[in-house]
């Protein structure tokens, strides 16, 4: 099939949006390729269709578990064989992916960066028919980025076992300097970047210096209305705020990091579902998250880069219509932000002794606990050896990055299970043990796949189907894993810290100094440009980003606070007003509103007035629905 048969067959999309036929083309074609495109502009079809036009199987590389699942899950929905390797599986679960991929069995595999150090990976990646290396989130193979991850350092050194194989590297954020960095890092045979534009003319920058930032949060919900998300600093702001809404009559809900991960889950699936408006949320929130009608975003904190800006920001208004995104600061926000550049980097000496206590909490030997996985304990493991949260986890998050273990993400809170005879042995060991007799059909008329996949299940679910206690539904699970006729995973109770090397002697890691030097300095150069942004009202704020970002030609929004600020300061006589409605008239019928929107260098208050005398005059006239037209 064609790359547009393909894209009917399973998306029922008639045509690509603006650059992903030429990106495919390219992959297709066997070139490198790198891709910078916005957040919403369609990366992943540009992979996944050259997945599904080639023989063999398709590698995906992302550092984010819960967007590898949603992916996997769409692509199954759309009966495309795709599955994940993530931290939290049992190996046995792991073991039955790899063999699928290598017999030929998915079109597409996620896996995290990290896994590429695991040996039973390697050597199975080197049997799988490999037809493509994708790389998601590639900024991170940079150490010029805001997210630096050396794992991602690796995936050059896997591309010696398909040397045919492409690579498309794919990001939504990524200065000049980070686009030479990636395609140097990954060994592209010739540079090939395809980057679409970063504008979003329907997205209305905002900056406001304030310490009413509660009053502020409720004046933008109030009259912009419609869904929205507000990023607070912290887990105590996110309650606080989410309550304030809720008094006032808006709904609203708060979401961090600190919740059950079932918790979590469920407000995620009813905001999706418009159930409530308004999502309070820390920095947890939001990755992966493709809600196209919402209306506003507010920073109430300063974040730390214009890249990670950019992309929480970029949450709004992904329908086209107007959307804002609105940055509350104080100059104590400014002080913070700069006081924070010293925690995010503790001494090196200090980041050995974590690594130091964490091994030695969870009793790991050097030498040994590779694959390793434990309850992650930070409130205990802090007390126990007297650590700073804050600086132990950042530096717990640095030792992460350099590949030594893998912090909790993304709970595992899924039982999975999965049927281990063929249905003809099933079938004789039902008709012998009468007290599974009809709870094991159930299950099968209830789950699909689980004679071929671990299937996520639902104790509780079961029970209510089953008119059985949930406990009692566990044990004869349980009972059946014993038995060799199913694979029962029962879900984690908490989150889990996984070891991805074996524990090596502190005097063995070798940090760079100047390495980390040099990461620290580039972590205050991006802060020093988000302060900056937020603290110069000369420049249109649309044009200020898209300059970070390498834009340099952009043309000014016209809708940001220091564009409608000049515009509102500009003099345009009545006739001025006049002729740019007649004109705007000529081209089509619009209501009051949509003629403000159109034309944004006016004064609104002072067009509808001009536009109220034009229709006493008989100038315009208006119809039933309001829309204004030219009179005869």
């Amino acid at each position: 099939m064609t790359p547009e048969e393909i894209l009917q067959k399973y998306w029922h999309y008639s045509s690509f949006r603006p650059l992903q036929k030429e990106i495919i083309d390219s992959v297709m074609g066997g070139n490198d390729t790198l891709v910078l495109l916005p957040t919403g502009g369609g990366k992943s079809l540009c992979y996944q269709i050259p997945a599904l036009s080639s023989e063999g199987i398709a590698l995906v590389i992302s550092p984010l578990i819960a967007l590898m699942k949603d992916q996997v899950s769409q692509l199954r929905h759309r009966h495309i064989a795709a599955a994940c390797i993530t931290s939290g599986m049992y190996q046995s679960e792991i073991n039955s992916i790899l063999n699928n991929s290598v017999f030929g069995k998915l079109k597409l595999l996620y896996v995290s960066p990290e896994r590429l150090q695991n040996r039973t990976f390697i050597d199975h990646f080197r049997q799988m028919p490999i037809s493509l290396i994708a790389v998601d989130e590639a900024h991170c193979i940079s150490q010029w980025g805001y997210d630096f991850r050396p794992p991602y350092l690796d995936i050059a050194r896997i591309r010696q076992y398909h040397p045919s194989a492409p690579v498309i590297a794919l990001t939504a954020t990524a200065t000049p300097i980070v686009v030479r960095d990636i395609q140097n890092k990954l060994e592209f045979r010739k540079g090939n970047l395809f980057q679409g534009s970063f504008v979003r003319p329907n997205l209305s920058y905002c900056v406001v210096k304030t310490e009413d930032k509660q009053g502020l949060i409720l004046r933008i919900a109030r009259n912009v209305g419609g869904c929205g998300i507000i990023y607070v600093r912290n887990r105590r702001h996110t309650v606080e705020y989410a309550r304030m809404l809720n008094d006032q009559g808006l709904p609203a809900a708060a979401y961090h990091a600190g919740l059950p991960m079932k918790e979590r889950d469920q407000k995620q699936k009813e905001w999706l579902a418009s159930k409530f408006g308004i999502m309070v949320a820390t920095t947890a929130f939001g990755m992966g998250i493709d809600k196209p009608d919402v209306r506003y975003v507010i920073h109430t904190d300063l974040p730390e880069s214009p890249e990670e800006y950019f992309q929480e920001a970029g949450r709004a208004g992904r329908d086209g219509m107007k959307a804002y995104a609105v940055l509350a600061y104080n100059d104590g926000d400014i002080d913070r932000l700069r006081q924070g550049l010293e925690r995010s980097f503790p001494p090196i000496s200090y980041i050995k002794n974590v690594y130091r206590a964490v091994c030695n909490y969870y009793q790991i030997p050097v030498g040994s606990g590779l694959d390793s996985h434990f309850d992650f304990e930070l409130d205990k493991i802090c007390d126990t050896y007297n650590f700073d949260y804050v600086s132990f986890f950042c530096a717990a998050k640095f030792l992460e990055r350099e590949g030594l273990f893998s912090l909790p993400e993304h709970n595992e809170l899924t039982s999975k299970l999965k049927i281990t005879i063929d249905k003809e042995e099933l079938y004789r060991f039902l008709l012998s043990n009468d007290k599974v007799n009809d709870v094991v059909p159930t299950i099968i008329r209830t789950y699909g796949g689980l004679f071929t996949d671990y299937t996520p299940i639902s104790e509780s679910l079961i029970a209510k189907r089953c008119n059985m206690s949930e406990t009692n539904v566990c044990n004869l699970l349980k009972e059946l894993d014993r038995l060799k006729i199913a694979e029962y995973q029962p879900k984690a109770l908490k989150p889990q810290i996984i070891f991805c090397s074996e524990r090596i002697d502190i005097k063995d890691i070798h940090i760079s100094d100047q390495n980390y030097k040099q990461l620290k300095n580039a972590a205050a150069d991006r802060r020093e440009a988000m302060i900056s942004y937020a603290t110069s009202s000369s420049e249109c704020r649309s044009k200020v980003l898209l300059r970070y970002f390498g834009e340099t030609d952009s043309p000014n929004c016209n809708i940001c606070d220091v564009c409608v600020s000049k515009h509102k300061n500009d003099h345009y006589s009545k006739e001025d007003i006049s002729s740019a409605i007649s004109s705007a008239l000529l081209q089509e019928e619009l209501t009051i509103k949509q003629l403000t929107e159109k034309l944004k260098q006016f004064d609104a208050t002072e067009l509808a007035d001009v536009a109220r005398k034009m229709l006493d005059k008989r100038i315009l006239k208006m119809d039933k629905d309001f829309r204004l037209s030219l009179g005869k």
